[in-house]
């Protein structure tokens, strides 16, 4: 038999732990609080009962006071009893958002590394954050009403009948048709409109952030018009959405409306007819109490609307967050085992990028012995670093195996593998740290000697002489910002920090200028002495000297060799030189049109 799916409610209520007894307590509040909220009406009729027997003397009347306490203090009760409902949701609510953002940021860090170049740092954030605050409402307040919600309704058709059974089926009647009128509205095409409604929010927000991001490029080339097009057609498609949405619910929002507000204009001849045939008076008193409680039953129906709502953004909230716990985490190996060298072997390797029509990396061999530097080049698109980015396992590959020191990547404890690789990115991220902090995160338990020793190596010295504290200075507190040529040399420095005999730059000189570029190099050698290096480089003089050149063009190894034996192929790295050299001596002005 095929097992029923958890509910949203119930998977949330799965992270509130030992806090699920006092949201259901909560609950459980609002509901009694929700029926002690319907004593008033019931001292009203009282009294009112009791003064139109007594009329026009009201000596008969008895003591009308006694009733008028009760209804102040049933509805203070019930104030009071909502307040410790909300407290208790609340606090529930606080520990449950707070349980659900750490499972939620506990399987992140258990993703693999490549998950993140597709899922920028921002986009998570909000799945997170804000998915755990629309459970956090629901639990704090709408699950509360939720539970009001469902018990207000029987006890207010229990009291419809109590006085006079046909004043009271003329307003479940009109709260019958209202809930028809509602269940029109948002069922059939309109089910799943709320879904829709968010990935349009989503899509329109991404629209605006992209154009406000590219202003400085729009303003200099005068293109706002142009860039606006794709804004503009994201405003467009919500607004249509939108517009059907309302264009749909007119005729049920009308008819919910009128059934709402229409129970006292049917109340009124209802009254009279039961009047002209019996007791004018009861008639009368039943008339006020019917008249009063008729509306309290269209703000049940009311509530019952937003709840369904509150219902959709729980399944929402839930559905967004699965697109992060759904991501399968790599499978750690059960006997781990530890490398014995430097080596780096890619034996026949293919691997495909989730998604892609066709693979990054097509049965890829080759094997970089410890203390060896390999270059890899070629075409953008090609396969680089994809390559490099296997190595630390950033990504696990359809077929073949990368080993390091030996043994499978695979076969290898994370904790054990990171410590192997030190990979210098071409994009380099800085924390909002002093530099002390962002260095040390090659090794954390490394002294602020071993740090400036790092710092040193990696040619940061004026780098730290013209910073305010040195290297105790906050990156980007205070107006202090780095270069991309500083920023990369601050990486390098946390790269030497961490000793790992395994090295991977990822075109790291691509965004410097020639004075760091210059500085940058001297920073390899300290880097790179007695270790392995794998290189990716798009300036092929920096790779001249590399022990081996891996030319990569879709995917798969063209050539490979040393420079001059390359050279002397005269293939595809040959001719990759030639455009170099091209480009090196190209001038601009005159000369360049000689």
């Amino acid at each position: 038999m095929k097992q029923k799916k958890p509910s949203s409610l119930s998977r949330i209520l799965g992270y509130a732990g030992k806090h699920k007894t006092l949201t259901i307590l909560g609950c459980a509040l609002s509901a009694l609080s929700a029926v002690l909220g319907l004593a008033p009406y019931l001292c009203v009729w009282q009294v009112a009962r009791r003064i139109l027997s007594a009329w026009p003397s009201l000596d008969g009347a008895g003591d009308l006071g006694r009733f008028g306490w009760m209804a102040v203090w049933t509805a203070s009760g019930s104030i009071l009893v909502y307040f410790a409902a909300l407290m208790s949701t609340h606090i529930a609510a606080f520990r449950t958002a707070r349980n659900l953002r750490r499972a939620a940021m506990a399987h992140v860090l258990k993703l693999p590394l490549g998950f993140f170049t597709g899922n920028p740092s921002g986009r998570l954030r909000k799945l997170i954050d804000d998915n755990a605050g629309l459970t956090e409402d629901l639990l704090a307040h709408k699950l509360p009403d939720l539970a009001a919600t469902a018990v207000t309704p029987i006890a207010a058709v229990i009291v419809l009948f109590l006085f006079d059974w046909r004043m009271g089926l003329l307003c479940l009647l009109t709260m019958a048709l209202a809930l028809l009128s509602m269940c029109r509205m948002m069922g059939g095409k309109n089910a799943g409109f709320f879904h829709r409604y968010q990935r349009e929010i989503e899509r329109m927000s991404g629209e605006a952030v992209e154009y406000v991001r590219g202003i400085p490029v729009v303003k200099m080339f005068q293109q706002t018009v142009y860039s606006f097009k794709a804004f503009y057609a994201a405003i467009r498609d919500y607004s249509r959405l939108a517009s059907q949405y309302a264009m749909s619910c007119r005729v049920g929002q009308t008819c919910f409306l009128t059934c709402i507000n229409g129970a006292f204009a049917l109340l009124i001849p209802a009254a009279l007819l039961i009047a002209s045939g019996g007791d004018v008076r009861a008639a009368l008193v039943n008339f006020i109490f019917y008249a009063l409680f008729a509306p309290a039953c269209g703000q049940m129906i009311n509530r019952v609307m937003y709840m369904s709502e509150a219902v959709m953004e729980a399944d929402e909230a839930i559905g967004r967050l699965d697109e992060i716990l759904r991501q399968q985490p790599m499978e750690a190996p059960k006997a781990p085992k530890k490398p014995v060298s430097g080596d780096v072997s890619f034996d026949r390797v293919t691997f495909t990028y989730p998604g892609a029509g066709r693979p990054a990396l097509q049965e890829v061999s080759f094997s970089v012995r410890a203390g060896m530097v390999v270059a890899l080049v070629g075409p953008s698109g090609g396969g680089k670093t994809t390559a490099a980015s296997l190595i630390p396992r950033f990504w696990d590959v359809d077929s073949g195996s990368v080993s390091v020191g030996g043994v499978d990547v695979r076969e290898l404890d994370n904790a054990a593998l990171m410590e192997q690789v030190a990979f210098v990115f071409q994009d380099t991220r800085l924390f909002k740290e002093s530099l002390l902090e962002n260095i040390r995160a090659g090794r954390p338990d490394a002294s602020r000697k071993e740090v400036l020793a790092a710092a040193h190596a990696a040619q940061c010295d004026d780098i730290l002489a013209k910073l305010p504290q040195g290297l105790d200075t906050v990156v980007g507190a205070h107006g202090v910002y780095l270069s991309g040529g500083e920023q990369q040399r601050i990486a390098l420095a946390r790269a030497i920090l961490k000793d790992a005999p395994i090295v991977v730059l990822d075109e790291a000189t691509a965004f410097a200028d020639p004075e760091n570029e210059h500085q940058i190099q001297k920073a390899f050698e300290a880097l790179t002495r007695k270790k392995t290096v794998l290189m990716i480089a798009h300036r092929l003089s920096t790779v001249q000297d590399a022990d081996n050149i891996i030319v990569l063009n879709e995917g798969k190894i063209a050539e490979q060799g040393s420079h001059s034996a390359l050279l002397e192929k005269n293939g595809v790295y040959a001719a990759m030189w030639a455009d170099y050299q091209r480009s090196a001596q190209w001038k601009v002005g005159k000369e360049a049109a000689v």
